[in-house]
């Protein structure tokens, strides 16, 4: 509505303001004309009553009297001549409406018989004899013949000229009312249209259009602000810049460091949390079985620890396998908490690095322990002749073969593991039909899978097509760990094959619910050499070497995707491999 916007308001202040002056300059000039024109018909009609006298003092002639009176009178009035000799005389008016009247009345009013007691000139407002209508009337007297001229006239004439000033005021107030509106309506959009253009600025701000621009059309103070608008968008535009670019190096800075950090506020919600921390709350609610936007009681408790005591915390916690140290700091806001900073610091590496190294040389000098003593002792059997028959020589030698077979295997498979550390493996990338792909190594494991009396499945999602990957390097990380989930799941089991499209990446799932793995091993499944408890170690017949999954991780990150593992004793274990569509290799 207009009268919402400034040019209404302004256009009604500036009306209402005219309006006022000219409602009180109109009435003040009404009140002035009406006594005006009342003031000018009572000094006519006294200067009719005023010559009739003198003329009646100065001449006997009836006849002259009353034409000369007829004559100098109003055509509109009466003239009553009054005195002894004459008796009483009244003239004749245009008005019809103006009655004659008589002595009596004339006499019986106690203001104009004092014209003719007292010898005055007397002024008077009265309301005619049996009716409403009101009549101007003046004496004046004639002392030397004891007499009295008086003249008298309708109200309504006077009326009638004040009914047309009126008008002529009226209608130079309506046109001043006019014009001030056409005024104040062009002033009013002079000034608001710099406005409106400001307005329209402020909206582009708004939605971050900070190049915007107000014109300067004048150089008042109304130029002005929008001089200092354009320099407040430039001062924005720098600042709005400085903050995107700090902002992008604090999460470019989070997102690199090797250390979870979260940021919560006295709510208990996350504000800021970088990919370690965000990972760590995922394998807290798997294992117990929260939901993904529930903040876990251990984080709250010491959260409100901090808040009370405003100082640092510390507490250690074990998440799938993996040893984790919680330093939570006080945010203050001058001086209110309000909210902490945790820092998440994976501790397993470091505790576990020496561990491992000794592991990997214990692990090695089991796995040739046991073909090299075979060696040796068969051997030593042929070259003291304890086979006698042939039949004898060649089975120990085939053993020997065997084990010196699985010598070579072990000592390929590291050769192959040490060129993947070193970046030395090579890819040759082909299209592959993912649905053919994977039935064609599902079909593999039926088999085994009949024997042991478990429900092997496998889904694939209809949006994945086409891959580009090294075909027989990811058929050896699927047959590696559909092997290990088959082998490590009891009789009557399920394993389950699933590939999802997820966006970048296609996901390969391989999940059964077998015993699953220990916390404290999960850690190192992809370690050379990994051994855990007797739930996962390799069956009888398995010619296992331990370093199937330390392969599997080198061709997925080979591939420029990742694998993780998520397990609970008791449900099973579930890995996952992600291979992006588009593979760089440089």
């Amino acid at each position: 509505m207009i009268l919402r916007s400034v040019v209404g308001k302004l256009w009604l202040t500036f009306l209402l303001l005219v309006s006022f002056v000219l409602a009180i300059l109109t009435f003040l000039l009404l009140q002035f004309f009406e006594n005006f024109h009342i003031m000018e018909a009572e000094e006519d009609l006294m200067q009719t009553a005023t010559k009739v006298s003198v003329m009646v003092e100065q001449y006997d002639d009836v006849e002259l009297i009353i034409e000369t009176a007829n004559r100098v009178k109003d055509p509109s009035s009466r003239v009553v001549i009054l005195y002894d000799n004459f008796d009483f005389w009244i003239s004749e008016s245009s008005d019809s409406q103006l009655p004659e009247v008589s002595e009596e009345w004339l006499l019986t009013e106690n203001d104009l018989s004092q014209v003719i007691n007292w010898k005055l000139e007397v002024k008077q407002e009265k309301a005619l004899p049996n009716s409403n209508d009101q009549v101007m009337i003046v004496g004046t007297a004639i002392p030397e013949k004891n007499g009295a001229v008086f003249v008298y006239q309708s109200l309504n004439i006077v009326k009638e000229t004040s009914k047309q000033t009126t008008k002529i005021v009226l209608l130079s107030a309506g046109v001043a009312i006019v014009l001030t509106t056409v005024f104040a309506f062009f002033l009013s959009t002079r000034i608001t249209s710099p406005l409106i253009k400001m307005r329209e600025g402020a909206f582009e701000l708004a939605k971050g259009e900070f190049n915007t621009k107000v014109p300067i059309l004048t150089h008042d103070e109304i130029g002005e602000l929008a001089m200092a608008f354009n320099r407040m968008g430039r001062q924005l535009k720098y600042n709005i810049n400085a903050l995107r670019q700090e902002k992008e190096q604090l999460y470019s800075i989070l997102s690199s460091m090797a250390d979870g950090v979260l940021t919560l506020n006295r709510k208990s919600e996350v504000v800021v949390s970088n990919p370690p921390a965000k990972k760590f709350l995922e394998d807290w609610n798997y294992e117990n079985n929260l939901s993904k936007n529930i903040l876990p009681d251990e984080l709250k408790e010491l959260l409100t620890e901090v808040i009370d005591k405003e100082k640092e915390t510390s507490r250690e916690v074990f998440i799938q396998g993996r040893n984790w140290v919680i330093i939570m700091t006080p945010l203050y806001d001058q001086d209110y908490v309000r909210g902490v900073v945790a820092v998440l610091r994976d501790m397993t590496e470091d505790r576990k690095l020496d561990q491992l190294r000794e592991d990997f040389i214990a692990n090695v000098s089991h796995e040739l322990r046991t073909p090299i003593s075979m060696l040796q002792g068969y051997s030593e059997a042929i070259v003291d002749d304890i086979a006698e028959s042939t039949e004898e020589k060649n089975e120990l030698a085939k053993i020997i073969h065997e084990e010196s077979l699985r010598i070579g295997r072990l000592v390929n498979e590291l050769l192959d593991l040490a060129r993947m550390k070193a970046g030395q493996i090579s890819l040759n990338l082909e299209k592959v039909q993912v649905n053919m792909f994977i039935n064609r190594i599902v079909r593999k494991f039926q088999g085994l899978a009949e024997e042991k009396n478990i429900m092997l499945v496998h889904y694939v999602d209809s949006n994945v097509d086409i891959l580009r990957i090294d075909a027989d390097r990811i058929e050896q990380v699927l047959i590696n760990l559909i092997d290990n989930a088959i082998n490590h799941t009891s009789h009557d089991g399920k394993v389950i094959v699933n590939t999802h499209d997820k966006d970048q990446f296609i996901e390969f799932e391989i999940k059964d619910n077998g015993l699953g793995i220990p916390q404290e091993d999960l850690p190192f499944v992809f370690e050379r050499f990994y051994k855990a408890d007797k739930s996962r170690k390799r069956t009888e017949g398995k010619a296992g070497t331990g370093l199937g999954l330390a392969i599997a991780k080198n061709i997925v990150e080979a591939h420029q995707g990742t694998i993780t593992v998520q397990s609970k004793q008791g449900d099973g274990t579930t890995f996952i491999f992600r291979i992006p569509k588009n593979i760089e290799i440089t």
